[in-house]
């Protein structure tokens, strides 16, 4: 439950070009209400499509796309002033980031370079810089049938297992979600054996989350708007395929790109959105399967829904409306897993990403 006079925090990524964004927006959050209440923009910076906040709440980072120039930058979150200072940027090693997390001890930055295909690990120093990256391994499978976007490898998330001891790649180009052992001493990656879980061909996977006990991982595929639920073995970092549900009606026959995928902090529900349909699609989980129910979908308020986030308290999920520039609030309702909107913030440009910083 919110806790009295509480406010959070949320940082907002938005692409910068061919828009009149800035970089990177704040906003208050009131989990009492659901409203969001603009700060302005917190850092000016370019192309920021995925922001992070670190555990501690002292810095955040940004995957700024840019083909061979991309970036990772460091900040320093002030959180009175709601601004952000660069600490520091390095080179992303790849072409166009577009997911970052960190490992489970908060020492490492993971990013994914959907472009060139490659996953770098980063150190985080004590003073929240970037250090020189200690792993940078390239995405190694057939690629997907798919010629005009499966050319090639195209890293899309990446993720540590909850405890530590693998990452997990979700490879839109190769149909798959790839395993790596993880060196937390090091910072190392090495591939596990077998490498990889394969989807089905033409999937396109594009991110995926862990439930909230570890048992198992639903991965949303983009290009044929599907979720995927695989069974995981934490000992031996293995996957093996429980399931695959459309996050589309059946009588839906447009165009149309999955984008987000998150499980509830209940473990009840799962949501995935919808770009082209511009909904978000709720999913029941059975607690002795895993396996998922079709629990309705709901219009996203707005155009391309490519990100959602559920707030802190797991009352709200807010979504990013990319081509409408709005954010939309929606209200859980934890016992039917259906969203009602509470509140939206427009004119916001281009936002495709929304990071809280919790603990204010």
């Amino acid at each position: 439950m919110p806790l009295a006079n509480t406010r959070f925090l949320a940082f907002v990524g938005t692409y910068t070009s061919k828009t009149d964004s800035k970089g990177i927006y704040a906003f208050e959050f009131d989990p009492d209400s659901g409203k969001l209440t603009a700060k302005g923009v917190a850092a000016e910076t370019h192309d920021p499509s995925w922001v992070l906040v670190h555990p501690n709440g002292k810095f955040a980072y940004a995957a700024n796309e840019g083909g061979k120039e991309s970036m990772i930058t460091a900040f320093a979150i002030d959180a009175n002033s709601t601004k952000l200072t660069q600490l520091n940027q390095v080179s992303a090693l790849g072409q166009d980031p577009c997911h970052l997390s960190f490992d489970k001890s908060g020492k490492y930055l993971f990013a994914a370079n959907y472009s060139s295909g490659n996953v770098v690990v980063f150190p985080i120093l004590a003073d929240g810089k970037l250090g020189e990256h200690t792993a940078n391994v390239k995405d190694a499978a057939t690629p997907g049938p798919n010629k005009e976007r499966q050319e090639g490898p195209h890293a899309h998330w990446v993720e540590a297992s909850p405890d530590n001891r693998f990452v997990f790649v979700s490879d839109l180009g190769l149909d798959a979600l790839l395993s790596y052992h993880f060196d937390a001493a090091k910072g190392t990656l090495t591939p596990n054996d077998p490498p990889l879980a394969k989807l089905a061909p033409g999937a396109g996977p594009r991110h995926a989350a862990f439930s909230p006990d570890g048992r198992l991982v639903y991965v949303v595929s983009e290009l044929n708007s599907t979720v995927t639920a695989f069974g995981y073995d934490s000992t031996k970092g293995t996957l093996h395929e429980l399931q695959v549900a459309s996050t589309l009606p059946k009588d839906f026959h447009g165009r149309n790109d999955t984008a987000e995928i998150a499980v509830h902090p209940s473990g009840r529900w799962l949501f995935a959105s919808n770009r082209g349909h511009d909904t978000i699609a709720v999913f029941s989980i059975d607690p002795a399967t895993g396996k998922l129910n079709a629990a309705g979908d709901f219009p996203a308020g707005g155009k391309e829904p490519r990100h959602f986030a559920i707030d802190p308290t797991g009352r709200f999920l807010l979504a990013e409306n990319q081509n409408s520039n709005t954010i939309v609030v929606f209200h859980i309702d934890v016992s039917k897993g259906s969203l009602v909107q509470a509140s939206q913030v427009a004119d916001i440009p281009s936002p495709v990403n929304l990071a809280f910083l919790p603990n204010r």
